[in-house]
């Protein structure tokens, strides 16, 4: 599908340029341009935002996202053997498309990004979840994005969505759901890749609240969810109890039974006992 901006398919250029996909770096690129049009078009109306991209490769999201309107591009690539593919869409796209080359958790991004601020990413499977962490969890809030539209492996963004008592169900969900709403938006099979991964992937988007979905300090809520779900086979009055001595009276103040295992306390409840244990 050249047709979304006259550049060349995706496997000429991975061909031209000797881009096989590197496992160490974790990569595995998609190269039809129509799949990569529907992740762009799943972070919603980009021509009034600016969009971080992270691992953009041969550049076939890349291509997506200009090609939706994307009002700028700030893309971080770590293998320099992409920077030439790169190259080619930011002349195509004159202003619109700035190349990092760096590390994506050490690159410093301050005054490259105007908001609105949009991050869309088929994110490298070694570092997505790292990322991820990162972004939901800022000094201050709201963050600099509005909105996440991320691709991870389908059980990752199973436990990004998971509610209490499901069997995906822990931090991850917990650090989603308190400050933002994620979900679901689209289901990739491995053949989706090349080279085809051994696990399916599935986009998350991720809309930023204005505010905490219940208030707590997010030390304290981290603190807690680390020890519950450090230890998720013992009851809480077990698991908690490095927090509190009498952690059974704070469990039983705020309605959580002292038996009960973190896998079945909701994001409210859990948010509720980190502000009891902050007054205490």
């Amino acid at each position: 599908m050249a047709a979304i901006d006259g550049l060349p398919p995706l496997r000429e250029v991975i061909a031209a340029h000797g881009l096989s996909a590197r496992k160490a770096l974790g990569q595995n690129f998609i190269l039809d341009l129509n799949l990569t049009a529907r992740i762009a078009r799943a972070a919603g109306d980009l021509t009034r935002a600016d969009v971080l991209e992270v691992g953009p490769g041969p550049g076939g999201l890349t291509r997506g996202l200009l090609a939706e309107g994307a009002r700028k591009v700030v893309a971080v690539e770590k293998d320099a053997r992409c920077l030439p593919a790169l190259a080619q869409i930011a002349g195509h796209y004159p202003g619109r498309l700035e190349v990092i080359q760096g590390d994506a958790l050490e690159v410093d991004l301050s005054g490259r990004l105007a908001p609105p601020v949009r991050v869309v990413a088929n994110l490298p499977y070694n570092v997505g979840t790292e990322l991820l962490v990162r972004w939901l969890t800022p000094p201050e809030w709201p963050p600099f994005w509005t909105s996440l539209t991320l691709m991870f492996q389908r059980e990752v963004a199973e436990r990004i969505v998971a509610r209490a008592g499901d069997d995906a169900y822990g931090r991850l969900a917990i650090l989603a759901q308190w400050r933002a709403e994620p979900r679901i938006v689209l289901d990739l099979p491995p053949q989706a890749f090349v080279p085809p991964p051994k696990v399916s992937s599935a986009v998350v988007h991720l809309d930023a609240l204005p505010g905490p979905r219940f208030p707590a300090n997010p030390r304290t809520l981290s603190r807690v969810t680390a020890a519950a779900f450090g230890q998720r086979r013992k009851m809480l009055r077990a698991s908690l109890r490095s927090l509190a001595p009498d952690i059974e009276a704070h469990l039983e103040a705020v309605g959580i039974p002292p038996t009960e295992r973190a896998e079945r306390v909701s994001l409210e409840q859990f948010c509720a006992l980190a502000r009891r244990l902050d007054e205490a």
